[in-house]
């Protein structure tokens, strides 16, 4: 007698949709641009001062600035997000709980678009609305594309980004509390930084991974030249 396995599955899928990888890329990324940016801009205007203080202050206060205003706006967007997910799924379960053999249909219909059998769609909703719980699950992700069990957290949305950005902002301005007053260095380690992050993200994108860490590098080195070119001119002016 022979046996027949089933295909084995090779292959797993990084996690794209919990609540910290955005906030925590996001934060990194903005971490490093804008507080090299800021520590460029206020270097090139204070070109010929008698020491790096300037520069150093600049770089601390953006990176607790950039840190708690990254913190404060993830909660709040993240929050309201998830209240109005939430909000969506108990107007689901309601329809379901008072009209269940329309949701049942409405559920029937949604797997026949999707390829399946009139009947057959008609027995797994039937099979589905067995249970309520189970019922608003699908619903919910059919119809709103959330897992009623798995919405993003505030709290872990707020803390990835709030620790990613101080980190991403304490390279730019290291060098300088290190007491090298080198704004090249400070460029050139952000830069470094930078392509190490796009290249880690490449690992969950379509991209490769130096074609990920020369764009994040190419993006903030544009922002730096810039930023030095303003506040270059904003000196000289004052």
């Amino acid at each position: 007698m022979t046996t027949t396995e089933a295909p084995r599955i090779d292959h797993e899928h990084p996690d794209v949709t919990g609540g910290w990888l955005r906030p925590a890329v996001f934060g990194a990324m903005d971490g490093l641009v804008s507080n090299a940016a800021l520590i460029a801009g206020v270097a090139g205007g204070t070109r010929g001062a008698a020491d790096s203080s300037a520069v150093v202050l600049a770089g601390l206060a953006g990176l607790a600035a950039g840190a708690f205003s990254m913190a404060a706006g993830e909660y709040a967007s993240v929050a309201s997000q998830s209240e109005a997910a939430e909000r969506e799924i108990a107007v689901e379960r309601r329809e379901i709980e008072r009209n269940g053999p329309a949701e049942e249909s409405e559920l029937a219909a949604m797997y026949v678009a999707k390829g399946l059998s009139p009947e057959l769609a008609a027995e797994v909703a039937r099979e589905i609305h067995r249970d309520v719980d189970n019922a608003v699950a699908v619903h919910a992700q059919e119809e709103l594309g959330v897992d009623p069990d798995d919405l993003a957290s505030p709290a872990v949305a707020a803390g990835s980004s709030f620790a990613a950005f101080a980190v991403g902002a304490a390279v730019p301005v290291l060098p300088y509390v290190l007491g090298l007053d080198s704004l090249l260095l400070a460029v050139v380690l952000t830069l470094v930084a930078l392509f190490a992050c796009g290249a880690v993200v490449s690992r969950v994108t379509s991209r490769s991974w130096w074609y990920g860490g020369g764009r994040q590098a190419l993006l903030g080195g544009l922002a730096f030249a810039a930023t030095y070119a303003v506040g270059t001119a904003v000196g000289t002016a004052v």
